[in-house]
């Protein structure tokens, strides 16, 4: 488990004095995210707790009484954006890191066969990330709903169109290799030059 770093949290300090920076974790199903967002927490980084997709999905599956149709995605993934655009203005100083981001939408609609929103569109103008951080596939699934992406094809599917949304909003994402949640963590923090969680208390 990722320990609490002195020099990282003084330059988290640091920086909350300063304006927002925010940074994105995403990737598509089985990519490991819970688990390194779980060492971001750990390791005393402000960060998204939940990702607002999952309970919000949740919540729209036990009122229809069965997995989401394309004709139910339109109202879920406005349900969805209006989430994450109430945490990325409640952020004001300092480093903050997602649980997926806005343009995350792009992939989800393409994989439904819908058009984005506009909606989604000027959201995604408006309010901007400073960093994206697109993890690989693993093998495992780390979530019971991630059993709806069983099939290999659609894991890669949905990664593929989650990173080419990022691209169409004008972002480079940066790829972080299949790794532990720490390896992950500490080449984050380097690739943003923060200290390395994984040094030390």
């Amino acid at each position: 488990m990722t320990s609490i770093n002195r020099d990282l949290s003084t330059a988290l300090a640091v920086a909350a004095a300063g304006p927002p920076r925010r940074y994105v974790i995403t990737g598509g199903p089985s990519s490991g995210k819970d688990d390194l967002i779980t060492a971001v927490h750990a390791a005393g980084i402000p960060c998204m707790v939940d990702e607002p997709g999952r309970e919000i999905y949740r919540k729209h599956r036990e009122r229809l009484g069965r997995h989401l149709q394309k004709e139910d995605r339109r109202e879920y993934s406005l349900e969805v954006l209006e989430a994450f655009v109430a945490e990325y203005t409640a952020h004001v100083h300092g480093v903050r890191f997602y649980n997926r981001g806005i343009p995350d939408g792009y992939g989800w609609e393409g994989f439904f066969g819908l058009k984005p929103a506009p909606e989604l569109e000027s959201a995604t103008k408006r309010y901007r990330y400073d960093a994206i951080f697109v993890l690989d596939p693993l093998d495992t699934f780390e979530d019971p709903d991630d059993i709806v992406w069983a099939k290999d094809r659609e894991i890669r599917r949905v990664h593929e169109l989650i990173v080419q949304g990022y691209y169409d909003a004008g972002y480079e994402p940066v790829f972080v290799a299949a790794e532990s949640a720490s390896a992950r963590l500490d080449f984050i923090c380097a690739n943003l030059r923060l200290p390395k969680p994984g040094r030390g208390a």
